[in-house]
């Protein structure tokens, strides 16, 4: 069954405070919506949901500098966000992936022009319930056996997917088709972008797809790094045994190294340049988000960048 959790919507310290979970930068469930009125000077951010948590801690950073700033960071994924991006209906579009052809068609016929900030680097992490007791890696064979549109008649159970695995209904979870890591796990493991089969329970939001593995024994499910360790204790890693036969946990170290592949991918911000003229606040707070987040990130759970990179994104920044 193909479920969507609703959008979640944070306000700037104008409107509603953001709030952050004492236990983790990341970790609020948000169910708060905005209910104050978008101003001229209104900063908003869409698009990631993967990449939300990295934009809502840089606006509550700074905001809490500068408190008559008002930033709306939302998520609704990457490819809705880049409708409303590329409609001029957001500053910001935070991507788990690229911009692609039609996108960027999308923006010039509505002449917008923007700047594309690589911020972080993430990794595609496989889950399961904790109680799990049979399954400590899964081959990408066995993941693309799994996720292809013709496993949706065939492969029902775990002992489908691996002899020596039980005969128990494997309940499927994973991201919606308006999420960039959707986009890049199907083309990475499928073959195909946007090509997977469809019954299994959708959302573009972590937190709704962690709780649902969290409560069933026999849930897999793919997701952003960062939403795997803002629950640890709930759910259970998958190592991903790859095309040398080596089972390799996503980390710091095997991402950089580069032996956690294919699921590992950059993290992106898109920005509006005329909103950078436009919009007075919006320049300094990213030149604050990107000089701040290498002393940070770490509590997120993504990677950083090389140093070069946030610079070269400051001098993109201040052209």
């Amino acid at each position: 069954m193909n479920t969507t959790h609703p959008r979640r919507v944070f306000p700037g310290s104008r409107a509603l405070a953001i709030i952050v979970c004492a236990t983790s930068i990341a970790a609020c469930d948000g169910q708060q919506h905005v209910t104050a009125e978008l101003t001229s000077e209104s900063i908003i951010a869409d698009g990631s949901s993967t990449v939300f948590p990295l934009s809502k801690e840089a606006a509550r950073r700074y905001t809490q500098k500068q408190n008559n700033v008002d930033i709306r960071v939302s998520f609704s994924g990457t490819t809705a966000g880049f409708k409303m991006f590329c409609a001029g209906k957001s500053e910001i579009n935070n991507a788990s992936r690229p911009i692609n052809a039609e996108e960027i068609a999308a923006c010039k016929g509505k002449q917008i022009s923007y700047i594309e900030i690589p911020i972080a680097m993430d990794a595609i992490a496989l889950v399961v319930n904790p109680k799990n007791n049979w399954a400590k890696d899964i081959s990408l064979t066995e993941l693309k056996t799994l996720w292809r549109p013709a496993a949706e008649s065939n492969i029902k159970t775990w002992k489908d997917l691996r002899p020596n695995w039980p005969d128990q209904n494997i309940a499927l979870f994973g991201r919606g088709k308006d999420s960039g890591t959707y986009d890049y796990f199907t083309q990475e493991i499928v073959g195909a972008t946007r090509s997977s089969r469809s019954d299994y329970t959708a959302s573009e939001d972590e937190e709704f797809l962690a709780k649902g593995i969290a409560s069933d024994v026999n849930a897999i499910g793919f997701f952003g790094i960062g939403a795997y360790h803002r629950h640890w204790d709930e759910l259970k890693l998958l190592a991903i045994k790859n095309s040398n036969g080596d089972a390799v946990y996503p980390s710091l170290e095997t991402v950089k190294g580069g032996s956690y592949t294919p699921l590992t991918r950059p993290l992106y911000l898109y920005v509006n340049t005329k909103a950078l003229t436009e919009k007075k606040d919006l320049h300094p707070f990213l030149k604050d988000y990107i000089e701040r987040l290498p002393n940070w990130i770490h509590f997120t759970g993504y990677m950083p960048l090389e140093d070069t990179q946030y610079q070269k994104n400051l001098n993109l920044l201040n052209k």
